[in-house]
């Protein structure tokens, strides 16, 4: 199978690169990470496999671009004083931002495992070699996030059965994607 051009990954992949940056990072970060993920890719798209997991490997990309920032923003002074009105992020209208207040509330492995696993609709398994740790941690990070979120989220709790059958719809997506037919089974434990 001849490899897809690298403007068509970018038109693919780029809505889910994004709802990752914006999960794990905030409004104010996500962009220069999405940025910082599709200039990483490029320079090493051309020596990429023709049969790579072009959505997991870009996920990973921008996971490792989200703990540079994290940790660009450790090293870097607090100001003080009065601090200056600001213009929202590009696209701020269209996002939700009491669910983008909400995931910052989550522990740190919890909003990674939500973002990649029902954001970007990436397997446990896969989630887990991103993060570090097994599948079954992510799995409880993951269902600890969703508890979290729909204690605190109240987008969430209104919408509760819409939530699940959409996460677990992305979730059965992306496994057929990846686990061959004969070997699907339905590990979502949600409800049907």
């Amino acid at each position: 199978m001849p490899k897809r051009s690298f403007e068509t990954v970018v038109a693919d992949h780029g809505p889910t690169v994004l709802r990752v940056c914006l999960a794990v990072l905030g409004p104010i970060e996500a962009d220069d990470a999405w940025s910082e993920t599709f200039l990483s890719a490029m320079t090493a798209y051309p020596d990429l496999p023709a049969d790579a997991n072009v959505e997991a490997w870009l996920v990973t990309i921008a996971h490792r671009k989200a703990i540079d920032v994290v940790r660009a923003a450790a090293r870097r002074a607090l100001p003080v004083g009065e601090v200056p009105d600001t213009a929202p992020a590009r696209g701020a209208d269209l996002l939700d931002l009491d669910l983008l207040t909400a995931l910052r509330e989550l522990t740190p492995k919890q909003r990674q495992a939500v973002a990649y696993h029902y954001l970007a609709g990436l397997p446990y398994a896969e989630v887990a070699a991103i993060v570090g740790g097994s599948a079954d941690a992510v799995r409880r990070a993951a269902a600890d996030g969703i508890a979290a979120l729909r204690r605190t989220y109240p987008g969430l709790a209104d919408h509760d059965g819409v939530a699940d059958q959409a996460a677990e719809d992305a979730a059965d997506r992306a496994s057929r994607r990846r686990v061959p037919s004969g070997a699907r089974s339905n590990t979502t434990g949600g409800r049907q």
